[in-house]
């Protein structure tokens, strides 16, 4: 049986979770909420790579990701903007973008993503 092994762990959740060569990542907030949505997004993507390095991973593993918007219909294309310049070439996974009440009204962006080891 593999192993399961939790990253930033706490009572109701855990950052990252390895199993069986793959890494699922919880969703990922930004920190400072004032911001606009292209600095949420560089926060949030920041925020990623930092799990996906403490795990083992980076973002050239991708698997997939979802993503969660306040205002999809003003803040599609500067999240993409910002999306784009951080995936490596080639490297884009299987993705879905939704629009969604998040946690806190200010969070304007929510990302999870799921990688592989390597």
């Amino acid at each position: 049986m593999s192993k399961i092994q939790r990253l930033q762990s706490n009572a109701r959740m855990s950052g990252a979770v390895i199993h069986g060569g793959v890494v699922y990542l919880a969703g990922q907030v930004p920190n400072d909420l004032s911001l606009p949505i292209k600095e949420q997004t560089q926060q949030v993507l920041a925020k990623i790579d930092g799990l996906l390095a403490e795990a083992g991973s980076n973002k050239g593993q991708l698997l997939s990701a979802q993503i969660w918007l306040k205002d999809i219909d003003r803040d599609f294309a500067s999240m993409n903007e910002i999306w784009d310049a951080w995936l490596p070439e080639g490297g884009a996974p299987a993705r879905a973008t939704v629009q969604a009440d998040l946690a806190k009204p200010e969070v304007l962006v929510e990302i999870m993503v799921v990688a592989a080891l390597g």
